[in-house]
């Protein structure tokens, strides 16, 4: 109970009492009726006072009654003993119903209590269950995600036996074929056509390779902004023919234990994934900063990338980092998939929203401790 409320009650029961017992005292003996009135109205702030503050309460304020109650029986009603009877058995009334009421309200407090932390012991249960419940979800998905990545390997095996070798001979014999043409001609511009879809393939069978098999980290001390930097100025020639503003934000030294050239794949995959969905006079923005929390300093570091593209519907972010999901017609869903196995691999992660009024923001943490 605030000490608002508390003053608030003492002066209500302290008031009634004091205004009942001036007007048993200034109101004449000749006008009983009155006075039978006013000895009644004695119970509303013991009652009050019962309500309130329970069995002490309730005790307290009729003794306090009673105390201001007997002189006026015995010094105004002293010559008539049968009225005198009355009135003291009114007093002995009022102590009876202060404690009854009191003691009933104190049970009724203490049955409050406990169904009080009976709910609040249900409410920590049935959070503790939603907990339990997100965890098994979250592990359920990971053995999911473990199984197909298992199946993957397997079936990486096989590609790389029965594509490679084969698209390597297609290439070398079309780069041969090549030479017996000059640029302009019909059959130089199909065998430049082979060539580029030829690695194309070649670069599918790569990243499906490189996301099924387990690759160890090659962990040395990593310039965060430098990387950016690299990415950037790689990405640059292709932004500038789509007419797209590419900028980077960053802190001169973020620096961290990583892997240098996984890392630098990740932030490639997520710039060319934003490139890919904008058009003329979009911009992407990318910042990275240091990131962390009161208890430790600079725990992290926060690479943000923001685009100002088509954006990603919100019924399907949950899946962009699935393998061979995809929403472009000539993507093959393996990107953000490597991009989310680097960053899980640094002990990080790697989150999407929606950005503001178009677009779409990727964050990504990596933890200064990832060795």
């Amino acid at each position: 109970m605030k000490k608002f409320e508390l003053y608030i009650r003492l002066a209500v029961i302290l008031g009634a009492i004091i205004g009942i017992t001036l007007l048993h005292y200034n109101t004449p003996l000749t006008k009983p009726m009155l006075h039978d009135v006013f000895q009644r109205l004695y119970y509303i702030p013991i009652i009050l006072a019962a309500f309130w503050f329970g069995l002490k309460g309730g005790i307290g304020t009729a003794l306090v009654v009673s105390i201001l109650y007997a002189p006026h029986i015995i010094f105004q009603w002293g010559d008539r003993p049968m009225l005198e009877t009355e009135k003291y058995l009114e007093i002995l009334l009022y102590n009876l119903v202060g404690g009854v009421t009191g003691f009933l309200s104190d049970q009724e407090k203490h049955r409050r209590e406990q169904l009080e932390k009976t709910a609040a012991g249900l409410e920590e249960s049935y959070r503790t269950l939603q907990q339990q419940s997100a965890l098994i979800i979250s592990i359920e998905e990971q053995l999911r995600r473990a199984e197909r990545l298992s199946v993957l390997g397997e079936l990486a095996a096989v590609l790389a036996h029965e594509i490679r070798n084969p698209l390597g001979s297609i290439c070398g014999t079309a780069e041969i074929l090549k030479d017996d043409y000059q640029p302009g001609d019909k059959k130089f511009e199909f065998l430049e056509i082979l060539l580029k879809e030829s690695d194309r393939l070649n670069r599918v069978v790569e990243d499906f390779l490189r996301l099924s098999r387990p690759q160890p980290l090659s962990m040395k001390l990593c310039n965060i902004s430098k990387e950016l930097r690299s990415v950037v100025l790689l990405v640059q020639a292709e932004a500038q023919d789509k007419g797209l503003h590419v900028e980077l934000k960053a802190e001169e030294v973020l620096e961290l234990m990583g892997d240098r050239d996984k890392l630098h794949q990740a932030f490639l995959n997520v710039i060319l994934n934003g490139i890919q969905s904008m058009a003329g006079g979009d911009t992407l923005t990318i910042e990275a900063r240091w990131g962390g929390n009161l208890n430790q300093e600079h725990s992290e570091i926060q690479i943000v990338f923001r685009d100002t593209g088509a954006g990603i519907p919100e019924n399907l972010r949950r899946n962009i980092f699935e393998p061979f999901f995809t929403t472009k017609t000539d993507g093959t869903g393996l990107g953000l998939a490597i991009t989310k196995k680097i960053i899980d691999a640094h002990r990080g992660r790697i989150e999407v929203a929606a950005n503001s009024p178009k677009g779409s923001i990727f964050t990504v943490f990596i933890p200064v401790g990832a060795s």
